[in-house]
């Protein structure tokens, strides 16, 4: 399902609601906020009832309305939800999204002029009230602006826009260190063995992890065994250095901690008959530290798998090294 992929837009990578032809209801920046939307009974403003979202007048002439989003995350966008929770007689009946993709940062008075190129991504759609609306993208081009319109005005909670990460090319520059793992260099969480209280992708976020629930972190093993997460890099590369923080895991964070690493292209990857070699000898870990592995001169990878003993919750992963020209 195209939702288990990275949000482009989400607001944590930098994304921005740059403009919008009206918001007098509920502010334009509501689309992108991190959380679900929420409902706050008999709370009223100056301009009307609070909603938490996007929210523009009621149009009284021809048209409709719109808001541009400035991608956090450029890349190839593969689904988008159109979330219109608790708009029921105010949310628009249609919808559709062009894209562009453009270089550098784009003033919004040249974004919301003639000189824009846009070309539809999702053709006007129907959409249901106080739903979360999903409708799959065909595409294979690069974007790195949405321009949102809605027929012929009302309120959208929030937009999520599920896709790959195409970054910037020049990140993997011959002898420049990246981290190869990072989501916002094109790095992907592909399996894991459990996922029950914080979703392993959060191990790629960039930034430091605020709290608990901001990590990958599994439910209580009973059984023998271990728990473990695969990454696949953003370019194949040779390995550097790793960080690995158990930050806000105290009775939670793991015994121990293991890495490896394979070298094998992303479409015939199969994580059973992968070769794994040790990146990072088994270790144990401290609750709420930072740890760090240097010097490891290991051969060419593409992936990386991080297992930890017995269960637990980490957060972030680090990965660094150079990228091989291919």
């Amino acid at each position: 399902m195209f939702t288990d992929l990275p949000d482009l837009a989400g607001a944590r990578f930098g994304s921005a609601v740059v403009a919008a032809n009206d918001e007098f209801f509920a502010p334009k920046e509501g689309l992108i906020k991190p959380t679900k939307p929420e409902w706050r009974e008999g709370l009223y403003t100056e301009r009307g009832k609070w909603m938490d979202g996007w929210e523009t007048r009621r149009r009284r002439t021809p048209g409709h309305d719109w808001a541009i989003i400035r991608l956090g995350l450029p890349g190839i966008v593969r689904g988008i939800v159109i979330d219109t929770s608790f708009f029921t007689g105010n949310y628009p009946e249609e919808a559709s999204i062009d894209a562009c993709a453009l270089e550098g940062v784009t003033p919004a008075a040249r974004l919301t002029s003639d000189e824009i190129a846009w070309e539809p991504l999702l053709a006007r759609v129907a959409l249901q009230g106080n739903t979360a609306n999903p409708f799959e993208v065909r595409s294979s081009k690069r974007v790195t602006h949405l321009r949102l319109n809605i027929f012929p005005d009302g309120g959208v909670a929030r937009l999520r826009v599920h896709g790959t990460v195409v970054p910037d090319e020049r990140v993997f520059r011959p002898g420049r260190e990246t981290d190869l793992a990072a989501l916002e260099h094109g790095g992907l969480v592909v399996a894991a063995s459990d996922m029950h209280y914080g979703h392993p992708l959060n191990l790629i976020m960039p930034g430091r992890s605020t709290h608990m629930g901001d990590g990958w972190e599994t439910k209580r093993r009973r059984r023998p065994g271990h728990e473990w997460t695969i990454v696949r890099l953003a370019r194949r590369g040779i390995i550097d250095r790793v960080e690995l923080d158990t930050d806000h895991f105290r009775g939670n964070a793991p015994g121990r901690c293991m890495l490896e690493a394979c070298d094998v292209p992303a479409q015939s990857f199969d994580p059973d008959a992968a070769v794994w070699k040790p990146l990072v000898a088994e270790t144990p870990l401290e609750p709420n530290a930072r740890h760090a592995w240097h010097d490891l001169s290991a051969p060419a990878a593409t992936h990386v798998r991080l297992n930890i003993y017995p269960d637990g919750g980490v957060a972030p992963l680090r990965v660094f090294g150079q990228a091989q020209v291919t």
